[in-house]
């Protein structure tokens, strides 16, 4: 495959031969074709549109492989050819349809490349011509000060992250702001180091003429469900204590239902094993210990993911999600070595 991508690179026409292996391969992966909207009669077209882009966002992509992925180039163009570039299309094609800036939401949990596939489309639909934001669920958070008043009222709220612990009625004035296309708009930025790692608010990005929102989140577009689900609720939601927990926060999830109606369309980035989180985060550990950062133990880390899976379980709020076509548009499976499995479209 990096064979045929960089006879595109070198290449004014594209010659017959690679095209007839470029339209074989994209053809053969169905589900992958279908979630991308190519069929035979158009493949010709889209081999042709994704090979200029491709083009485009080269340079770009070189440059942010290297010095944020720590990676070869090379060895992220078949990604980039098969995934980034037709999603990044996809998504321009919406915003056109719609006329209006798009919000696309992204779920993804810890690990799953939420921030890389935001940065990699921010870079190929600028190429577009397309202004993107990237807007996390994080960056939503409630102050420092309104989380510790938070956490007097509710003593099991002890790390931020679980629902109840962000401004709902911040990210829909700047969703309701940015959908009616406001000359400029001050979107919230969330400073995770502040106040010992507590976090807080710090100064917001003031932004115009967004085309597009990418808004991430290990929640977003995430429904509440029925509580006598927790009954028989997966590990580690063992005891009566972990069931009243889960219910209190699949509850709270109502609130932030107004916000996910401002959703356009939501993407889930879906890990085969959902427990692969926690390994990728001792991984995440790891590494910032072995740079002379201070990082958690693997008991810390599995106290701390089980907290999380405790609050919103993925086999409960995430997995059923892959097969509601009114949820998801699209679903990308994350393996554990990080890379990209099957793409579902709904």
């Amino acid at each position: 495959m990096n064979l045929w991508l960089d006879e595109i690179l070198t290449t004014d026409a594209v010659a017959e031969t690679w095209q007839q292996q470029a339209r074989v391969a994209v053809l053969a992966d169905r589900l992958r074709a279908r979630a991308f909207g190519i069929v035979p009669k158009n493949v010709d077209e889209a081999i042709k549109e994704r090979s200029h882009l491709l083009k485009s966002v080269l340079p770009a992509f070189k440059q942010f492989c290297q010095t944020t992925l720590q990676k070869e180039p090379q060895e992220m163009l078949p990604v980039l050819w098969d995934l980034w570039l037709p999603l990044g299309i996809k998504l321009a094609l919406h915003r056109q349809q719609l006329g209006r800036p798009l919000i696309q939401g992204i779920l993804g949990g810890q690990g799953t490349g939420k921030t890389t596939t935001c940065k990699i489309l921010s870079l190929i639909l600028d190429c577009l011509g397309y202004r993107t934001v990237s807007l996390s669920l994080d960056d939503l958070y409630k102050t420092y000060s309104d989380r510790l008043l938070l956490t007097q009222q509710d003593p099991r709220l002890i790390w931020r992250g679980p629902p109840g612990t962000h401004d709902v009625d911040l990210g829909l004035k700047v969703l309701n702001q940015i959908r009616q296309s406001q000359s400029s708009v001050m979107v919230p930025r969330f400073d995770k180091s502040a106040y010992g790692g507590a976090g807080d608010r710090t100064t917001p990005e003031i932004v115009t003429g967004v085309d597009i929102v990418l808004f991430e989140g290990w929640f977003v577009g995430v429904r509440p469900i029925e509580p006598n689900i927790f009954d028989t609720a997966p590990p580690p939601i063992l005891t009566e204590k972990d069931r009243v927990f889960a219910r209190d926060m699949n509850h709270r999830l109502h609130d932030y239902l107004p916000l996910w109606e401002r959703l356009d369309s939501l993407i889930l980035l879906y890990p085969t094993d959902y427990r692969c989180s926690l390994e990728w985060r001792k991984q995440a550990e790891q590494e910032m210990i072995a740079g002379g950062k201070s990082g958690m133990s693997n008991a810390e880390i599995e106290e701390f993911v089980n907290y999380f899976w405790r609050s919103l379980h993925p086999e409960l709020f995430i997995k059923p999600l892959l097969k509601d076509a009114a949820a998801v548009e699209l679903a990308i499976e994350i393996h554990a070595d990080h890379s990209f499995g099957q793409v579902y479209g709904n």
